[in-house]
């Protein structure tokens, strides 16, 4: 069993509007973000800030989103990603699972399938990896366009809170991890859009002139994904 945690909590102050509601296609962005990610996963949490957050999310978007969508919140309120990775990880149940925000309008389904699989590879020793976190050109990892081991990564959310540890990168640190060069997913996402994020309005000015194009472009290769997900054994 595959799940996928979208973190929805945080503060947009740089953008000013709350992404996971921004409009694309008639659409909040965080509905498209669920149902793609539906074609490669087979549950969906959704993690909001806090309670009240929860039931503003859900009540904006009731009228997209399906049952396969679970519903919760950041285990410390105010703390960060790593909380909202904490609470996400704890409310889903499969051995792996795509973390990522709500802020990537290209989210690629064939880069995610890929990713699951590399993190259940093995290294050139033989043992077993507990994530597959893309590597920038730069250095700098991805941690949210990632996937984890849930048990492992959740283990390493929950000691960073615990700890007072907000930095993203830091549950990493206790986890034998995949690295992934972002050239080696090009094949499968040329412009390696499915990394492009939505943080000014400059980005978003660019996100909506893309779209269109990107979700004709996609919406086939979704529905392969799709169908090939019915027939794949649960991990």
């Amino acid at each position: 069993m595959r799940s996928a945690v979208i973190l929805a909590g945080g503060s947009s102050s740089r953008l000013g509007e709350e992404k996971a509601l921004l409009l694309f296609g008639g659409r909040p962005l965080i509905c498209w973000t669920a149902e793609l990610l539906c074609s490669v996963a087979d549950e969906i949490v959704v993690v909001a800030r806090d309670e009240a957050h929860a039931c503003h999310l859900e009540k904006a978007t009731e009228d997209w989103l399906s049952d396969r969508i679970a519903l919760t919140w950041d285990s410390v309120p105010g703390f960060g990603p790593v909380a909202g990775l904490d609470a996400g990880l704890r409310k889903a149940r499969g051995q792996f699972a795509f973390a990522t925000g709500c802020d990537l309008p290209f989210l690629n389904a064939g880069v995610v399938d890929r990713l699951f699989e590399l993190a259940c590879c093995k290294d050139c020793r033989g043992e077993g990896y507990e994530a597959a976190v893309p590597v920038q050109p730069n250095g700098l990892f991805e941690p949210l366009h990632s996937v984890y081991h849930r048990e492992k990564m959740g283990e390493s959310c929950r000691l960073a809170v615990e700890n007072g540890e907000r930095r993203i990168y830091a549950p990493l640190q206790q986890l034998h991890f995949n690295r992934v060069p972002m050239e080696r997913l090009r094949p499968t996402d040329p412009d390696l859009l499915s990394f492009f994020n939505l943080n000014t309005r400059e980005d978003l000015e660019r996100a909506r002139s893309l779209w269109p194009k990107r979700q004709a472009k996609y919406r086939l290769r979704h529905s392969a994904l799709e169908s090939d997900r019915r027939y794949r054994p649960s991990l």
